[in-house]
């Protein structure tokens, strides 16, 4: 490696460490819920709270995720009482005494609202109490955190895991029956088995293996792997398949370049972690980081959200950079590294707000920001580019100490 390549690599890590201080004390100031507990709802671009909006299971589950992996970094109390913050959001108000599993919102009030079980957020939950289980040294504390998370582990397997068709269900009702509408959200498709869900259970499950190897666990994550590189991979185009009956017959996709890339290294990830089909999955990142970069803009530097959708998503930016680093580490083609530095380039330029922090949720197809979306909210968290960030200085770090 040249002198030059440290001096980026770097500027590279040492930006990203800044970033990450900045979205950091964003979320640790700016989103906590004086009033009536635990974290707003909801924040527009400039800062506007809506204090009678909904909270979300998936925010207040990688807000847990995010303040529990910057602490595992840097011990900040900052950072773990935020941690603990969202711990007892989801133990005392999330939690479903009755049925168990996890609410999928609750009001402003912190009273349940949406009861639904949607499988994508009960594997968000088990994916934090994973990561906030490793940086507890309170052994009690541990233990109580060990079983919730083996909980959920539980649940998923009992409620949504298909032992005919193979696979999970997207969702159930409160009781654990089945549902009509199993719609993650409004613009997806109302199929039974789709891959977003599988791979947050298949991130999910990776995380709690390092916590737990379990006999139990570990041929059901291995099975994740499988349905990945066997069934959700096109075999041919190598892009994702969004949606499947419930027989895996695949039905109509979008090619989304944001989750492509996001499963390019995730799977790698979870097939070292377990030990299993490494090299396939090495195979796979690379072959899918190479049909991700077909939605690549070679003029401004990013990946667009969608083969139809020519926007550019602050998650999907964060993924891209990720992505596109671990194809430059399986390679070592500087094109790849040349593609996660443009991602943050245009990040820099286009997605991060100046004026009010954190990130825009996206730029649109004119090349403006996305007005209307949310600054935090439902879907708007500090996951994506809070894990970027941690993910990137982590390999650099590797990097740069194996040069010096």
């Amino acid at each position: 490696m040249s002198t030059i390549d440290k001096t980026v690599l770097q500027t590279f890590r040492d930006e990203l460490q800044a970033e990450l201080e900045e979205i950091l004390r964003f979320w640790s100031t700016q989103t906590i819920d004086h009033r009536q507990g635990g974290f707003i709802g909801k924040m527009d671009n400039k800062g506007l709270v809506d204090d009678n909006a909904p909270k979300g299971l998936v925010l207040n589950a990688r807000i847990l995720w995010t303040f529990s992996a910057a602490y595992a970094k840097t011990p900040d109390p900052t950072y773990l009482a935020v941690a603990q913050r969202a711990f007892g959001v989801l133990s005392d108000q999330f939690y479903d005494e009755q049925y168990a599993g996890y609410y999928w919102s609750i009001g402003a009030d912190g009273t349940a609202l949406n009861t639904r079980k949607q499988v994508y957020g009960q594997a968000f939950v088990l994916y934090a109490l994973a990561e906030y289980h490793r940086i507890l040294h309170d052994e009690n504390e541990r233990l109580i955190v060990w079983a919730k998370a083996v909980m959920v582990f539980g649940w998923i397997e009992q409620y949504s895991f298909d032992r005919k068709h193979n696979g999970y269900w997207e969702a159930v009702g409160q009781d654990g029956s089945p549902l009509a509408d199993l719609r993650l959200s409004e613009r997806d498709r109302n199929d039974p088995k789709t891959m977003n869900t599988h791979l947050h259970i298949l991130e999910a499950y990776a995380n709690l293996y390092r916590i737990w190897p379990d006999r139990i666990l570990q041929p059901q994550l291995n099975n994740l792997i499988d349905l990945f590189l066997d069934k959700i991979v096109d075999s041919t185009t190598h892009h994702l398949i969004c949606f499947f009956d419930a027989e895996w017959n695949p039905s109509p996709s979008p090619i989304s370049y944001g989750h492509d890339i996001e499963t390019a290294w995730l799977l790698l990830e979870a097939a070292e972690i377990a030990q299993y089909r490494v090299e396939d999955a090495r195979r796979a990142a690379l072959q899918i980081a190479l049909a991700a970069a077909e939605g690549f803009d070679p003029t401004l530097g990013a990946l667009y959200y969608e083969d139809h959708l020519l926007e550019k998503h602050w998650w999907v930016e964060a993924e891209a950079m990720v992505g596109f680093l671990n194809a430059w580490e399986i390679t070592q083609e500087e094109h790849w590294l040349g593609k996660s530095l443009a991602c943050w380039a245009y990040i820099k330029q286009e997605i991060k707000d100046k004026e009010h922090g954190e990130w825009f949720w996206g730029i649109d197809a004119q090349g403006k920001v996305m007005e209307g979306e949310d600054k935090v909210g439902f879907w708007k968290c500090p996951y994506h580019n809070t894990r970027a960030c941690l993910e990137i200085i982590r390999r650099l770090d590797k990097h740069l100490i194996a040069t010096n």
